[in-house]
């Protein structure tokens, strides 16, 4: 594990004063989305982000200045020889955020040579689960259509993320080529170690304040649904992934579980855990070495599975 940066440090002091206390004290769902949706990051230079729906689904397309985005604001398809099709999963617990939010991240995988769609997906409590699965595998569904795609998201996202996969897998439909997940939410049970361990480290949240937004997400819902804890479904088969979590963060074992159990499950992994860095920190890239490092090595790991022969164990269910 490298040295944290000095920005790391300033970042996660600055995360604990302005959100932790917020987050932990109140019971209000909608107090919560405003935490989450009062955050605020520059917006990468040399983006152009347009309007779209894919599958049914409205959200936002980002894609380098001056690259083609004819015929994709509505479809999922894209001619020969344009830029690989990258489906983004935001974060926000299931209940906040969206795709004009998360403009840092798409903006900069985007930048990297990505067509980016990131849905907004319907949030609880208005619509809880399995509302955002069903979005999330309908345009998957939609982007399978047009050619090898890859996935990624963070948090709840990477949740999503995950769980697109299983659904595909389901559906009988291509799967992603490769994930990349940032700090995913993998066991809403709350199993994993970190819940307890790490609940004065993480910068962003108390344990208790996270698995509030549990039942408003799942509304009765069976939390041990591999679509609502994707730490309980088969991954034999599952594409390459990719995972960066940070060593502080309460949700930090849920992302060693899952590449523990995907490995035994003969997945390759590429597992980094960061020092320091607060929940979300790839928001901050145009402050943080870290969130570019993140961003950056995901941009390369899912460019180098596009390129790379089907993994064998790679089928889709029949």
């Amino acid at each position: 594990m490298t040295m944290a940066s000095l920005r790391a440090h300033l970042y996660d002091l600055t995360i604990r004063l302005a959100v932790k206390g917020r987050l932990g004290g109140t019971h209000d769902v909608y107090a919560i989305r405003r935490a989450f949706e009062g955050a605020r990051f520059p917006t990468p230079a040399g983006v152009a982000f347009t309007p779209g729906e894919v599958g049914g689904v409205p959200g936002e397309w980002a894609e380098a200045a001056g690259a083609k985005t004819e015929g994709t604001k509505t479809e999922g398809t894209r001619a020969d020889g344009e830029r690989p099709t990258l489906l983004y999963c935001h974060g926000g617990g299931f209940i906040a955020c969206s795709a004009q939010l998360y403009r840092p991240v798409t903006g900069r995988f985007a930048r990297a040579g990505f067509r980016v769609f990131t849905p907004d997906y319907r949030l609880a409590p208005e619509h809880p689960f399995p509302a955002a699965v069903e979005d999330c595998t309908g345009v998957w569904t939609a982007l399978a259509e047009a050619g090898p795609a890859v996935v990624a998201g963070d948090s709840a996202g990477g949740s999503l993320a995950l769980t697109t996969i299983i659904e595909a897998r389901r559906l009988g439909l291509t799967p992603p080529v490769a994930a990349a997940l940032f700090s995913p939410a993998t066991d809403l049970i709350g199993r994993s170690a970190s819940f307890r361990t790490n609940g004065r480290r993480d910068a962003m949240f108390r344990p208790e304040a996270l698995m509030r937004l549990v039942p408003a997400y799942l509304a009765g819902a069976d939390p041990a649904d591999p679509r609502a804890s994707p730490i309980e479904a088969d991954l034999s088969g599952f594409p390459p992934l990719l995972i960066h979590v940070g060593v502080r963060e309460i949700l930090r074992d849920d992302s060693l579980r899952l590449a523990e159990k995907a490995k035994a499950a003969g997945v390759p992994v590429e597992l980094t855990v960061f020092p320091v860095v607060a929940h979300a920190w790839q928001l901050a890239e145009s402050f943080l070495p870290e969130a570019r490092r993140s961003l950056d090595e995901a941009a390369t790991f899912l460019h180098r599975a596009l390129k790379a022969p089907p993994h064998p164990e790679a089928e889709v269910a029949a």
